[in-house]
């Protein structure tokens, strides 16, 4: 009898494949969708709400026990603060393509997209917008999705992101991509420095407010420097309620931070921490780059030494999450003292001796860094039941921004953070 293997052999195939094992997977991931505005259209919609709850926060800032948080592309919050146990919302600032702030004195400048607008806050009842800077930005990024301006249509070119969450069969023996990797989207944020509260340059009286790590305003002198994904865009603020345009640095793609410190600016990018020499403020000089592995980078700094947080995820790439600690006596030649392994690490504030680091969906670390050789063996608190995104530290307080809300907490021993109040997020379940 004549034995057919053919037959054979294409059974044994058809029975191995009815054999393979079915897993089930939930992915959550990003998706895109198109939208315009006319330029009118935007400029039009800035205005004074009464308050609103928090449902995409974004940065922080503060001043004179207040509160502004951005609402991510919707505008800023305003939280009376003097209570930190019982903060109380005072009003919303409705401003289309919000992302950034920085305050002088009672005076608030803004991202509105393309322009930057400038709004008298003296009296918080009666907030106004007074000036305005138009088509200084060309192009941005929110949450992964990039937006531009045609100038020549009076259009915005932007994409609404949202989150998807599906559930696929998937075969239990192929590999998967990493949470954080490229192609999904990990349950922090993908993803602006501090300021001293008072300008000490040339003497001068007017204060400053404080912003997180992830900030992309700063405030120096007269100027307010504003970074994009290339560039560092200068603006002269000697008349606090009229910016002038100033001189525009290229700085190579990947920008995401600056944080001034003293008379230096330190920028960070996917690829490295840039150093600018500010003693002339109208015109920062780069005085060195120190490189790293292609991940998002806030940076930090106390005296001579830089911290910086890289992370992996969805919109930097790369797989390294750790804090660097960075000798920058010789700011020409800045010198890697040491590498900490973190989870997820996002901003970070220091309160010399202590340093705080927000681990996105992985909670918030309280560290010692008085030896900065063993900062590893000295951490103080962990807070795990929370999503940190930024914060910043202040005398006794430690102000925090994620996912899930706002946080304050009693930090006067760093051991056991205390907290104080939570203002917590309202999303709509579409979103």
């Amino acid at each position: 009898m004549k034995t057919n293997y053919l037959l054979l052999f294409l059974s044994s195939i058809l029975w191995l494949a009815g054999c393979t094992d079915k897993c089930k997977e939930t992915r959550t991931y990003r998706r895109y969708t198109p939208v315009n505005y006319t330029l009118a259209q935007l400029r039009q919609g800035v205005h004074v709400e009464n308050a609103q709850t928090l449902v995409n926060p974004g940065k922080i800032y503060t001043k004179d026990q207040f509160l502004f948080i951005n609402e991510l592309k919707q505008g800023i919050h305003i939280i009376d603060n003097r209570n930190p146990s019982s903060p109380k919302p005072v009003a919303f600032i409705r401003i289309p393509g919000n992302g950034d702030m920085a305050i002088r004195n009672n005076t608030l400048y803004a991202d509105s997209y393309m322009d930057l607008v400038t709004f008298d806050i003296s009296n918080l009842a009666a907030i106004k917008e007074v000036s305005r800077v138009p088509n200084v930005f060309p192009n941005g990024s929110f949450e992964g999705g990039w937006w531009s301006m045609d100038a020549t249509n009076q259009i915005v070119y932007d994409q609404n992101v949202s989150y998807v969450t599906e559930t696929i069969e998937t075969n239990c023996e192929e590999n998967v991509t990493p949470t954080g990797g490229w192609g999904w989207f990990t349950t922090a944020l993908s993803s602006n420095a501090q300021f001293s509260s008072a300008d000490k340059a040339g003497g001068s009286t007017t204060t400053n407010g404080v912003a997180g790590s992830m900030a992309r305003f700063a405030l120096y002198s007269d100027y307010l420097y504003t970074i994009s994904q290339s560039t560092m865009q200068l603006f002269n603020i000697k008349d606090p309620a009229n910016p002038k345009i100033g001189n525009q640095i290229q700085l190579g793609w990947g920008i995401e931070t600056i944080f001034p410190y003293k008379d230096k600016l330190f920028i960070g990018s996917q690829s490295g921490m840039h150093i600018y020499n500010n003693s002339n403020p109208e015109k920062p000089e780069r005085l060195s780059v120190f490189q790293h592995a292609r991940v998002c980078d806030p940076v930090v700094v106390h005296d001579h030494t830089a911290y910086v947080t890289l992370r992996s995820g969805n919109q930097c790439g790369g797989f390294t999450n750790q804090l660097d600690v960075v000798d920058i006596t010789d700011l020409v030649n800045p010198r890697l003292l040491k590498s900490y392994p973190m989870r997820n690490p996002h901003g970070l504030g220091v309160a010399y001796p202590n340093l705080f680091i927000c681990e996105g969906a992985y909670g918030l670390k309280s560290f010692n860094i008085s030896d900065v050789m063993n900062i590893d063996r000295n951490l103080l608190d962990y807070i795990e039941d929370l999503n940190a995104y930024d914060v910043i530290p202040l005398e006794k307080s430690l102000l925090l921004i994620g996912k899930d809300g706002f946080y304050q907490f009693d930090a006067s021993n760093p051991r056991q953070l205390r907290q104080l109040s939570h203002i917590p997020i309202s999303r709509p379940t579409y979103y």
